[in-house]
Order: structure tokens, then C-alpha cells, then sequence
């Protein structure tokens, strides 16, 4: 029976990516800051699918927590780094703390999981590795913006480097995706037409079947893969000025 870390698993497309893997018949280790809530969502999903699931309480921000995470992760299968947030305020309008935080859940803790357990699948022969990232990191749009590049640019290097060892690596940059992401970090997307938002279900289904076709970089509907195709090729003086959507920059994902 394989096994499937999922971080941030209690909502949105951690919740999502979780019930999916359990339906094809990993066995779950949920990991998320949310104590009450994680223990809900591992009784739920081991009742709906039969799986042994597992709830691991973990702050990606603190190191000790990371460690215990990574220390799991070594003996996985499929790696989900899902665990986010964003902030509402450009960034000198922020605590300084609060953005060292953002770096270190959405860098540091995928790089630091991540190299646990690719060694692991590596002396395997096997294994996935997903991250979550956002068509955010093809824009200028702060350090939300600059972390999610980071998570594209670490992902496409380790799915070179483990290629050809049975070992895949897949970063997922949706777009505006219907979650509680955004009232969590107070951002107001009210005025955002329809067609820019995603299903978190339809978003982890797809991104799913790119795994399983190796492919590295998943974008998901088309609104989206031609956003990020003219992010990636517009004049980056147009990529600056277009980093501000909103009075309050809301992040993509």
C-alpha cells in the first residue's frame, strides 16, 4: 500500500488532494496547523475511502515542526506541499515576522520536506512529488509572487535532476481558485468576474492526470494556460506593471 504526505490537507486544494489520493488508495498522512479540524478530516476520510489515515499537527513556520514533518516524509510515496497563506499588505506595509514566516512555509519548508523525501523515493525507484505553486510566480506581484517562482523554478530543477530514477516532480499553478485562501488572509476578490475562478475538485483531477503523465509544470482550464503563456513571454516592464490587480493584491491560488 503507497502512502501520501498531503500538508495544508484540512481545506481548499489540500482537502481536495487529500480525498482524491485516498480514493485511488493511499494511505494519508494529513498534515496541517489545524488541530480540531485535521482530526474531523482524518476520521472523515477514513470512513469514506478505507484508508489508514494519519494526522500529523505540525506549524510549517517553526523548524522543530518542519523536521517532524520531513522525518515522515521520508518514508512516503507521493509528496503533496500544499500548506499556504497569503498577506494582504504590499510588503513595507508588513511585519517584517509576518513575511519571514510566509518564506519559511512556502520556501523553506517545501525545500526542506521535499529533499527528505525525494532521497527516500530516489534509493526507492519511485515516488511523486507535487507543489503547489500559483500562475502568481510568473508575475510581479510581491512576495507571494516571488515564493511561488521560487516553488516553479526549485520544482522544474528537481525534475531534472531525479529524471530517469522512477521519480516524478509536478508543480501545480492554478489561477483564482474557489477556496477559503482568500478570506483566511483578508483579501477582498469580490469584484473578480466568474470566469477567472477555478474548482478546487476539477484543479487537484487534472493536476492529478499530469502526474501520471509525467508532465512537470501543470496549468490548469485554458483561461489560465494563456495567462501564464503571455506572462511568460510578455515584456517584463508589462509583467511589473500588471503585479497589482487589485488595490490589495489579492494572491492567486
Amino acid at each position: 500500500m503507497s502512502t501520501a504526505l498531503v500538508t495544508g490537507a484540512t481545506s481548499g486544494i489540500g482537502l481536495e488532494f487529500a480525498r482524491l489520493l485516498g480514493a485511488r488508495g493511499h494511505d494519508l498522512v494529513l498534515v496541517s496547523n489545524e488541530a480540531d479540524r485535521l482530526d474531523e478530516v482524518r476520521a472523515e476520510l477514513a470512513e469514506r475511502y478505507g484508508v489508514g489515515t494519519e494526522a500529523l499537527h505540525a506549524d510549517l513556520s517553526a523548524r522543530a515542526d518542519v523536521e517532524r514533518v520531513a522525518e515522515r516524509a521520508r518514508a512516503v510515496d507521493v509528496l503533496v506541499n500544499n500548506a499556504g497563506f497569503g498577506l494582504r499588505k504590499w510588503f513595507l506595509d508588513n511585519e517584517r515576522a509576518d513575511e519571514e514566516r510566509l518564506l519559511d512555509v512556502l520556501c523553506r519548508a517545501v525545500l526542506v520536506v521535499s529533499h527528505a523525501a525525494g532521497r527516500g523515493m530516489r534509493a526507492r525507484g519511485r515516488g511523486s512529488i507535487i507543489t503547489v505553486a500559483s500562475i502568481a510566480g510568473w508575475v510581479a506581484g510581491g512576495t507571494y509572487s516571488a515564493a511561488k517562482s521560487w516553488s516553479i523554478a526549485f520544482s522544474e530543477g528537481l525534475a531534472g535532476e531525479l529524471a530517469g530514477t522512477g521519480v516524478t516532480v509536478t508543480v501545480l499553478c492554478p489561477g483564482f481558485v474557489r477556496t477559503q485562501f482568500h478570506r483566511r488572509s483578508g483579501i477582498s476578490v469580490d469584484k473578480l468576474p466568474d470566469a477567472l475562478w477555478l474548482d478546487p475538485r476539477r484543479v487537484v483531477r487534472d493536476c492529478l492526470a499530469d502526474v501520471d503523465r509525467g508532465k512537470v509544470v501543470s496549468v490548469p482550464s485554458r483561461v489560465y494556460k494563456g495567462l501564464s503563456w503571455l506572462a511568460r513571454i510578455a515584456p517584463r516592464r508589462f509583467v511589473r506593471s500588471g503585479g497589482k490587480i487589485t488595490d490589495h493584491r489579492p494572491p492567486l491560488r
